[in-house]
């Protein structure tokens, strides 16, 4: 979905996994101890298996708009999409709730994810259902890196992972640029790279945009370059 939107933007765009996403095995919870679902990620309705068709009737509480898209495909429905990340999602229920009945909500996430602070009035059992595997960079991807250009990174993991890479196969890091989907991601950066920017907003739209800028910046800067 990211290159067919980043092609229908213009960018001269390509894509190769840096992981596999496999399923873990997990234990649900008792049915009527969960009110909703705290899905941060579609990876979690894909890869829930058996156990999460028992939660269809529970309402899911969605990072964004594309998880709450996936979540609607499973048959399931959306209370609340946020816009700014699972804690700004969990803090804007809180007040919208606050005074209520408190909110019980089953969250299932990856083996990888970020801490979460729920106000009082929001409990939160959390299941591992899925890990991200690490995979070795191909070798179509290691030359196209050290071509130079702009890479695109979704999550903290991949942006280590990147790094990683680029360092057992002395890919130069200092030519590549980092378009992130946010700040956490972008900071986790170590190494020297041409430049490291985060989208305003943590959605593919905005990081699109802010990639066709920053391949725009990087041709005015250097006009020899295609």
């Amino acid at each position: 979905m990211t290159l067919a939107r980043g092609r229908q933007l213009g960018i001269d765009i390509s894509g190769q996994p840096l992981f596999e996403i496999r399923a873990r095995p997990w234990q649900a919870p008792d049915l009527e101890a969960v009110d909703g679902l705290l899905i941060g990620s579609g990876n979690a309705i894909r890869e829930g298996g058996a156990p999460l068709r028992r939660f269809h009737r529970k309402p899911v509480y969605a990072v964004g708009a594309t998880t709450a898209a996936e979540a609607r495909l499973a048959g399931f429905s959306v209370a609340r999409a946020g816009t700014g990340g699972l804690q700004a999602l969990i803090d804007t229920i809180a007040l919208e709730t606050s005074g209520e009945k408190p909110l019980r909500l089953l969250r299932l996430a990856g083996a990888d994810n970020v801490p979460l602070y729920p106000a009082e009035n929001i409990t939160i059992e959390e299941r591992v259902v899925y890990e991200q595997a690490a995979l070795p960079m191909s070798p179509d991807l290691e030359g196209s890196l050290r071509k130079g250009g702009v890479v695109l990174l979704h999550s903290a993991a991949s942006t280590r992972h990147l790094e990683q890479e680029c360092q057992r196969l002395s890919i130069p890091t200092e030519a590549l640029a980092l378009a992130a989907l946010g700040p956490r991601i972008a900071a986790a950066a170590t190494c020297k790279w041409a430049e490291i920017r985060h989208a305003p907003s943590p959605n593919d739209a905005a990081l699109l945009a802010l990639a066709k800028d920053m391949c725009q910046e990087s041709r005015k800067d250097s006009p020899g370059k295609g």
